[in-house]
This record gives structure tokens, C-alpha cells and sequence, in this order.
């Protein structure tokens, strides 16, 4: 295999450099190309299977997708040197020992999510020439050849890229979206849009009536201090204008507050105005952002398709002789879990299509609900409440699977970092951590010192608890994606990846190719399943709608 190396050409202002290379980094051959041929040379030498390098996925590819040329394969730098760069896999190499530079840096113009809370602040900018794209393939490449467990690391720095390939190709070919239907749902729920600002009639009428329950005509429901206010002077007792706070009062200016709350987000998050930036032509056309959680997990950077409520979901509709396949993979936390910790008694429990049902099954408790809270609580952590309670119950059952995260938080405890079971590998506390400890355990620490760093501690457990799980989530998430892609390209009709949400996935179809879209699905969890954990005894079982509108699917 080899890689063919994108950067821009120094010597030729307005030229690429194209440099192939072995996976073991010996040059092959360079050429020089005018940016305006470069998609002729891609789709010529795509033939030949390469990996195509560069540095950002988001800069390189939407001009070749733009031009009608799209790529099999790809190593997004950028994306990859934060993997190897932190992964305990690979921490004696070059690459990881090597002081912060830019490649450390996000992209120009890109929000990184948690970033202030989970990493050091991003180096400066650097112009040195050792940090061009070859330099740091080589790099990446020792990185992965030295590291404990190459074929891991392998396989999710190609997961990796190949999402950010997904997300590049799901921006281009947008969302089926139907601004009337979208018109039609707020005009049901909001009333009329309003000609010169202000608000739409239904959430006018709701403020009347919260201001006229708290007895406060003037009251502004939208600036959260002086709703917070007007709460407190009609004598009731709240420290927020959260929901579930307002949601345990009993006063008549309850439920049409809560219902105002609901709907000004709505206007606010998916109403006329953003319609009118993030849908044209019929399609919707959000800003993914590949590992913009720490996590692994995808985030978005503008047109918030992480957080699509039902209540609009009838707008994304199939264009006329078309279907839309929607599957997501039932429970996965869980079964990735089983996998992982190869607890066979939970994964026996994952043969069913409703996991938390198998539990029941199993008597290991008594209620579907009961299963749920027990469950979710081993993977974030709960310590107070139903999942606590049903915890000694479970950790007797599934004592593998509970252990497993068990050991990741107590490791997050001790400020020691964890890694996914590809290799993605989670940050150290940080300073704040650090400080709060230490204080603890000096001499003549006191009472809150001790009790504060013990909430620390246990705090950075349940993070790293949850890391392990929710990041093999993540890593199992992409290799279904990616095979999907695959089977995709071999369909007729070109059938497409539109939407992906953490556990699921939208395709656009011809309705007479939507049979073999859906089986595609599903042959693409199995292979996702044991890409990652050989021949494991779980079941990746997923529900699969195929539906005109995405509100139609189970």
C-alpha cells in the first residue's frame, strides 16, 4: 500500500505537491500539480486504492467532492496526531515525547468542545518547516509500528479518518429536508411567523399567562435573572429557572412556563431563522466535527444536527421516489461492555433485541426499568438512587463487565490514564485536580480540603469510567459507518450516508435499492462487531426503520 501526500508546494504558489510514499515512509516519487488539476489526478490515481494524507480532511476534500471526485481511503493528520499523541499505546515515541506544536493546535476556526476544561491551552503557531505533512506522517508511522498494539491503533486511525470522510461527503450531499413541511410544524406550534420581530403569537400568549399567574406584567420570561426574580418574589423557592427545578413546584404559572421554555427553544434552536441558514436547496447542511469530544464521539461546530428534536423530524422527508433507512444500534454502551469485558452472562442477556429484557430474563432484577438503571448506572457511576441500590444485584451477575469499568474508575481516582479498546487514550486530570489533592494529603489538611478532594477523585472516576465504555461506543460507532460506506459504493442508485448520531445512522435511498440499504445496515454492525472484538459471543442488534420522514421511524 502506498500513501499519496498532499501539501501545499512551496515552490509553486497555487500548486499542490504530491509525494508517494511505503507505509514504512521511503519516498517513491514527487509531483507538482496546479490546484485547478489536482481532482483529475485524484480520480486518476483512484484506481490504484491509495491513501490519500493531508492534514485536515475538512480543507482537502470538499473541493475534490465539489469537482466530482470522491476517495476510498484517507489519513487525516490532524485527526490522528491527537489519537497517537495522548494514547498510553504509543507514549515513548517520538511523537508523543516531542514539545507541543501546531500540529497540537485545532484547525483555524474550529471549536474543539471540552477543550478548556479537559486539555492545556493550544500552543502558538509554528512556521518551522520539520512540521510539514511528511514529517509527521513518519512521525505517525513510527508511532504506530513502536506502539504495544499496532493492528488497534491501525484500525482506528483509519476509522477515524474515514469518518471525517463521512462527515465531509454528508455536508456535500445534505439532508433531504422539506422547508415547507418544517414552515407547516412551527406555524402549528408557534402561530404565525411575525412580520417585524417579536414574538410568535402562541409563546405571546403563554408569557400573558405566566406573567399574570406571578401577578408581574412587566416580568421578561427570556432574561433568566429576571425570571429568576420574579419566581422568587412570588414566594417561590428556586435556586435556577432550570426545567426539572420548575418542573417540582406546584403554582398555576407552572405548566405554561414549562411550555414556554419548550417552545422559545424550539424558535431559538430550529426555528425560521435557522431554517433559513442551514437549509437551502432542499437539503440541510450541518458542520460535523469528527472527535470533537474528547471521547471520540462527533461534535458539530454550526447547525446543531446532534440535537434534531422530534418535534421537527417530519421536515427531513425523502425526495419522490426515494426512502430513508434509519437504524440504530440497540443499547450499544451495554453490549460494547460485554464485549470488552468478555462477560458471557451479559452478553447471553444481548441475544435478545431488548437487552435490559434479558436482564429481567436472567432474574437478575425484576422490572425492564429496573434492568435500565442498573445498567446505566455501572457505566456512568451512580452512586446515590435506584441504579445504587440494584448495583450489588448486577455486579454479582455480570461480575466482569462491572469490574471492568470498576477498575477504570478507581485508575481515574488515582489520576492514572485509561485508554478505550482501540487505543484512545483519556487526558490527566489537570492542575485544578492536582492542586485539590495535594492539599489533601499534606500535613494539617483540613476537613473541606479532604472532602473536596475526595470529590474530585471520584468525580474523575466516573469520567474515566464512563471513557472507556462510551469511547469504544464511539470506535465500534465508526467502523459501522465505514463499512456501510463500503457496501454503499457498491449499491446502484447511489444510495448515501446523510446522518449519523452517536448509535445511529440515516441513508438516502432509492425505494427500489431500500431492501438491500436496510440488509447493508445490518451486515455492517456484524462486521463492525468483529473488526473490533474478533469472535465475540455479543450480538449488535440494531432497529431498522425504512420510512419516507424521519418521524416515522420506530
Amino acid at each position: 500500500m502506498s500513501f499519496l501526500v498532499l501539501l501545499d508546494d512551496p515552490a509553486r504558489p497555487g500548486a499542490v505537491a504530491v509525494h508517494e510514499i511505503t507505509d514504512a515512509g521511503d519516498s517513491l516519487s514527487t509531483l507538482s500539480v496546479r490546484q485547478a488539476d489536482l481532482p483529475d489526478l485524484v480520480a486518476a490515481r483512484e484506481a490504484e486504492r491509495p491513501r490519500w494524507v493531508w492534514d485536515d480532511t475538512a480543507r482537502w476534500y470538499p473541493p475534490l467532492l465539489a469537482a466530482g471526485v470522491r476517495v476510498a481511503r484517507c489519513h487525516d493528520l490532524r485527526l490522528c496526531h491527537a489519537v497517537l499523541r495522548r494514547s498510553a499505546r504509543c507514549q515513548d515515541s517520538t511523537l508523543a515525547r516531542a514539545a507541543p506544536g501546531p500540529w497540537d493546535a485545532p484547525r483555524p476556526g474550529e471549536h474543539r468542545p471540552l477543550a478548556a476544561t479537559l486539555f492545556d491551552d493550544a500552543p502558538p503557531a509554528d512556521d518551522d518547516p520539520a512540521h510539514d505533512a511528511l514529517t509527521e506522517l513518519r512521525l505517525q508511522l513510527a508511532a504506530v509500528n513502536g506502539s504495544a498494539e499496532p493492528g488497534r491503533l491501525r484500525l482506528l486511525l483509519a476509522a477515524e479518518s474515514t469518518g471525517a470522510l463521512i462527515a465531509a461527503e454528508m455536508r456535500h450531499d445534505g439532508m433531504p429536508w422539506s422547508t415547507r413541511v418544517h414552515d407547516e410544524l412551527l406555524t402549528r406550534l408557534l402561530g404565525e411567523r411575525p412580520r417585524h420581530g417579536g414574538h410568535p403569537p402562541r409563546l405571546a400568549a403563554l408569557a400573558e399567562e405566566v406573567r399574570a399567574a406571578l401577578d408581574q406584567p412587566t416580568l421578561n420570561l427570556d432574561s433568566q435573572p429576571d425570571l429568576l426574580r420574579g419566581l422568587r418574589s412570588a414566594g417561590l423557592d428556586v435556586a435556577t429557572t432550570r426545567t426539572h427545578e420548575i418542573r417540582a413546584l406546584t403554582h398555576p404559572a407552572v405548566a405554561p412556563l414549562l411550555e414556554y421554555k419548550k417552545l422559545a427553544r424550539l424558535l431559538s434552536a430550529n426555528g425560521w431563522a435557522w431554517m433559513e441558514a442551514w437549509v437551502h436547496d432542499g437539503r440541510y447542511r450541518p458542520d460535523y466535527v469528527p472527535g470533537g469530544v474528547v471521547t471520540g464521539r462527533w461534535a458539530t461546530s454550526g447547525g446543531g444536527a446532534l440535537q434534531l428534536p422530534a418535534s421537527i423530524r417530519a421536515a427531513v422527508r425523502a425526495d419522490p421516489g426515494w426512502r430513508l433507512v434509519v437504524a440504530d444500534a440497540a443499547q450499544l454502551e451495554p453490549r460494547v461492555l460485554a464485549a470488552m469485558s468478555g462477560d458471557r452472562a451479559m452478553a447471553a442477556a444481548g441475544r435478545q433485541a431488548d437487552l435490559y429484557q434479558g436482564v429481567v430474563d436472567a432474574g437478575i432484577v425484576e422490572t425492564r426499568e429496573q434492568a435500565k438503571y442498573a445498567m446505566l448506572g455501572a457505566i456512568y457511576g451512580a452512586t446515590t438512587g435506584p441504579s445504587a441500590v440494584l448495583m450489588p444485584q448486577l455486579t454479582r451477575a455480570y461480575p466482569r463487565a462491572v469490574g471492568l469499568v470498576e477498575a477504570a474508575a478507581r485508575d481515574g481516582e488515582r489520576g492514572a490514564v485509561v485508554s478505550t479498546w482501540l487505543g484512545r487514550s483519556s487526558p490527566l486530570p489537570g492542575p485544578v485536580w492536582d492542586t485539590a489533592v495535594q492539599a489533601a494529603v499534606s500535613e494539617g489538611a483540613d476537613a473541606e480540603d479532604v472532602r473536596v478532594a475526595r470529590r474530585r477523585r471520584r468525580d474523575w472516576g466516573r469520567f474515566t469510567r464512563n471513557f472507556v465504555v462510551q469511547g469504544t461506543a464511539a470506535e465500534w460507532a465508526l467502523c459501522w459507518m465505514a463499512a456501510l460506506r463500503r457496501r454503499l459504493l457498491e449499491i446502484e442508485g447511489r444510495p448515501h450516508l446523510v446522518f449519523f448520531l452517536h448509535d445511529e445512522v440515516m441513508v438516502h435511498t432509492p425505494a427500489d435499492v431500500a431492501p438491500q440499504v436496510a440488509e447493508a445496515v445490518r451486515e455492517a454492525a456484524t462486521e463492525a462487531g468483529r473488526l473490533l472484538f474478533g469472535d465475540t459471543a455479543v450480538e449488535f442488534t440494531l432497529d431498522v426503520s425504512v420510512v419516507d420522514a424521519y418521524d416515522e421511524a420506530d
